[in-house]
């Protein structure tokens, strides 16, 4: 094989390099979608823990807002996992 041939197969590989990267180049929309998801990821475990702690508080008269805030505190606590998680794992 010459020294023509093995460029012009070098430069057809590094072709092919760049038009699969153009295929799988992040888009607006996909930066969009994954921020929103990252959002309900965490929002949803807080809001959960609100109404959960909320519930227990008013079936509970004795603690005023002792499960509300407990519950809101652990919400926050497992919705930045669920971002750390999902953000760990790439997709």
């Amino acid at each position: 094989m010459n020294e023509n041939e093995r460029l012009r197969k070098r430069v057809e590989a590094q072709a092919n390099r760049m038009k699969e990267a153009e295929k799988h180049k992040e888009t607006w929309f996909s930066n969009t979608v994954f921020l929103g998801t990252l959002g309900i990821m965490f929002v949803l475990p807080v809001i959960i823990g609100a109404y959960l702690g909320s519930w227990l508080d008013k079936q509970l008269s004795e603690f005023s807002v002792g499960w509300t805030t407990s519950l809101v505190i652990v919400g926050v606590f497992i919705g930045g996992m669920n971002v750390y998680l999902f953000i760990r794992r790439g997709d």
